[in-house]
């Protein structure tokens, strides 16, 4: 299995970054990139600083990590929604670079510190003091300009900057985005191309996707007066608990740097404690999307509510009862595991096992959870998890996702982050923290 995944990383190896797969994502992700980097560093250390300074260097001015950096080599049009379309090359502070205008789950930091726990040399010291004030920089836009709700978190301005493009968590939100399935006749999209539509948004949901790209395009993606203009603005329990993670890492990283911690580790405080005063739900005992157009939480269970559990400082209470969640029928969790962690409630009317992000497994939001069971000492639990994770690749590859119920892969085959993670639970069964 570890060859498996070497390979697959191998195969998506772009001369200085990994695309996810080749059939479907043609260049560079954020938070792919930052998942891949933590299993290169297992196998291929030199690349795991090249993937994470690769995209690091496409850092927006405001400090904005983009989504995608894009690859000038694939034919133009042979992706949507490609360079042409976001026109970023417009917007203020938008680097040399063609990229998208918006940002995805802040896992860099994590990554940064995990690759060099694994490779603790002075060349990785050297890359560490590179990315430093860039991951720094990174968190100011996310708690500054982001923080549209006032509190301290990060707001999301698209689904797409969840990294769970299509979770019935965005469905209310979504609703009052007005959308015209017509739009799409003016582009072509190449997802359905490569997997089964059954298995992807809708063509309702994607033009809903390309308005709320229209819209935060018109305004040069601009963060100023985003609560009186744009419609879609939701805090987001994973990218917060991300947010949360990257302070944490950023602490330290200062350390071996030789920069100050405390700051950090004052941050990492300050964005726990909001997060739970503000997206935890004491009814279901799990954390929930807050829709800052209505001030209210999303209502659908998804594997976002569970993610929380990864913040090492996480009060008792919570720990307690996202686990309850966790190891309910809607999700499955167990110290021996029958079925894969779906990514939606299992007994929730509309989870769709087939459908992106609506029921089917995900290795990340699997490895998220992990990192999180064992940091609250649920080693039993963890290696439930664990053993389920490796299941999945054993029997069905380095798939990007997989049914929930039989395992079978879904989605793009050789997927990365799956490969990457995968060699980093096989590292060893306590992997470095």
């Amino acid at each position: 299995m570890r060859r498996l995944a070497v390979a697959t990383l191998d195969g998506n190896w772009e001369h200085d970054h990994t695309v996810p797969s080749r059939t479907l994502y043609p260049h560079q992700w954020s938070w792919d990139s930052a998942f891949i980097a933590i299993g290169l560093a297992t196998a291929r250390p030199d690349r795991a600083w090249r993937e994470l300074r690769t995209l690091l260097a496409a850092q927006w001015a405001d400090g904005r990590v983009p989504h995608i950096v894009f690859n000038p080599a694939p034919p133009i049009g042979s992706y949507f929604p490609g360079p042409g379309f976001w026109d970023s090359a417009r917007a203020p502070g938008a680097p040399a670079a063609a990229t998208s205008g918006i940002v995805q789950p802040p896992v860099h930091a994590l990554a940064a510190w995990l690759a060099y726990r694994r490779t603790p040399s002075e060349r990785s010291r050297t890359e560490l003091a590179w990315l430093y004030p860039r991951l720094v920089a990174q968190q100011r836009y996310l708690t500054g300009r982001r923080d549209v709700g006032g509190a301290g978190l990060a707001c999301l301005v698209h689904p797409w900057e969840s990294g769970l493009d299509n979770s019935p968590a965005w469905d209310p939100p979504l609703a009052t985005v007005p959308a015209d399935e017509a739009v799409l006749r003016a582009y072509r999209r190449h997802d359905t191309a490569h997997a089964d539509a059954a298995q992807r948004p809708t063509d309702l949901d994607y033009a809903r996707y390309v308005a709320l790209v229209d819209a935060y395009r018109a305004g040069r993606y601009g963060d100023d007066g985003l609560a009186g203009r744009h419609p879609f603005l939701v805090e987001c329990p994973l990218f917060n608990t991300a947010l949360g993670l990257a302070e944490h890492a950023l602490a330290a990283i200062a350390r071996a740097v030789g920069a100050d911690p405390g700051p950090h580790r004052e941050r990492a405080a300050r964005i726990t404690a909001t997060l739970v005063d503000r997206l935890y739900d004491p009814a279901t005992g799990a954390f929930h999307p807050r829709d800052l157009r209505t001030g209210r939480l999303v209502p659908a269970r998804t594997a976002l509510g569970l993610v929380p559990l990864a913040l090492p400082d996480l009060p008792p209470r919570q720990v307690a009862t996202v686990l309850a969640e966790a190891c309910s029928p809607r999700f499955g969790l167990a110290a021996r595991m029958d079925r894969p962690l779906p990514s939606h409630d299992r007994t929730a009317p509309d989870f769709e096992p087939l459908r992106y992000w609506r029921g089917p497994s995900w290795l990340n939001l699997d490895w998220l959870l992990w990192r999180g069971l064992r940091t609250h000492h649920r080693l039993d639990l963890a290696a439930g998890l664990r053993a389920s994770m490796v299941e999945l690749v054993a029997t069905a590859g380095c798939h990007e996702y997989f049914h929930p119920d039989t395992g079978a892969g879904l989605g793009s085959p050789a997927f990365g982050w799956t490969a990457a993670l995968l060699l980093d639970v096989l590292a060893d069964e306590s992997a470095v923290d």
